[in-house]
């Protein structure tokens, strides 16, 4: 399993992530990322990981 998270003093808002994840990653209301699911393996790890690559203030972390 990995832990997802999103560091909030980091993000902008460009919403690569939940462009990208959605399964993995929506948006506050102010456009800011947030966490939808934060216990992830196979598949939807992948899809965080795309998310995590593509955040241009590396805002997301994903730990063992």
């Amino acid at each position: 399993m990995t832990h997802v998270s999103v560091d909030p003093d980091r993000c902008v808002g460009h919403g690569r992530c939940y462009t990208l994840a959605p399964d993995i990653f929506d948006a506050d209301e102010v456009g800011h990322s947030i966490v939808r699911v934060s216990e992830v393996s196979g598949e939807l790890e992948l899809h965080a990981s795309t998310g995590a690559q593509n955040c241009p203030e590396d805002a997301i972390t994903l730990s063992k």
